[in-house]
C-alpha cells in the first residue's frame, strides 16, 4: 500500500495541473457536462488547424491564401482559448518531462544548427 501511495505521489509530482475546481458532478452520467462541451471544442479546433494547414500551404490563389490562412490563425487562437479554460478549471493536465531528457532533446537539435547552410 505505502509503495502505490509514494507511486502515486511520484506521478503527482511529474503532472502539471490546476485542482478541479467542484463544478463537475463525482459520477460522470451519459450527459455532457461542460468539461465535455469545451474538450469537444477544443478536439474540433485541433482537427481544423491540422487540416487548415494543409489547405494553407497548397492554396495556389493568393487572396483564397490569404483568407485560409486568417482562419487557421483564428482556430489557433481559439484552441489555445479553449485550452487554456479547461486548465484552469483542472481538466486539463499535463506531463513534466525530466530535465536530462529535456538536456538531451536540446542537444540533439542544437547540434543540427551546425548542418544549416546559412
Amino acid at each position: 500500500m505505502q509503495n502505490q501511495q509514494q507511486s502515486q505521489q511520484n506521478q503527482n509530482k511529474m503532472q502539471i495541473a490546476n485542482p478541479q475546481t467542484g463544478e463537475l458532478p463525482k459520477v460522470k452520467s451519459p450527459e455532457m457536462n461542460d468539461r465535455d462541451y469545451i474538450n469537444d471544442a477544443l478536439s474540433t479546433c485541433k482537427y481544423l488547424t491540422d487540416s487548415l494547414n494543409i489547405a494553407v500551404r497548397e492554396a495556389s490563389h493568393e487572396q483564397l491564401h490569404q483568407e485560409m490562412l486568417q482562419i487557421l490563425n483564428e482556430t489557433h487562437q481559439t484552441a489555445r482559448e479553449l485550452y487554456n479554460l479547461m486548465f484552469q478549471h483542472g481538466w486539463y493536465k499535463l506531463e513534466a518531462e525530466e530535465q536530462q531528457k529535456i538536456d538531451q532533446a536540446y542537444q540533439q537539435f542544437n547540434n543540427y544548427s551546425s548542418q544549416f547552410p546559412y
